[in-house]
């Protein structure tokens, strides 16, 4: 009985002395969080990109090059090189 009261009691007191602040304390006011004007335009226009985009015909060339141009260019040089090569791979795909 007496070992729980003492338990009892060391768990409020110990209770009192290891409350704990944020790194000691409360945020002091020149710590507070300022806007970034760059972040919150960048974060803006991020928003509404599907009503500023134009497709130019230069938009439109690189992305017609980077999509369809490029990805056959490799597939093509690969297939080649299978072919000249003989190799196992090229001949269970055909």
């Amino acid at each position: 009985m007496r070992f729980s009261q003492l338990r009892r009691q060391g768990i409020i007191a110990s209770n009192r002395f290891q409350q704990r602040g944020m790194a000691g304390g409360p945020i002091p006011a020149n710590y507070k969080v300022k806007k970034n004007k760059f972040v919150e335009e960048w974060n803006g226009r991020r928003e509404i990109t599907e009503r500023s985009f134009t497709a130019r015909p230069e938009k439109v060339l690189s992305l017609v090059f980077y999509v369809l141009v490029l990805p056959y260019g490799v597939y093509a040089l690969t297939r080649g090189e299978f072919q000249s090569k003989g190799d196992r791979r090229y001949k269970d795909c055909f």
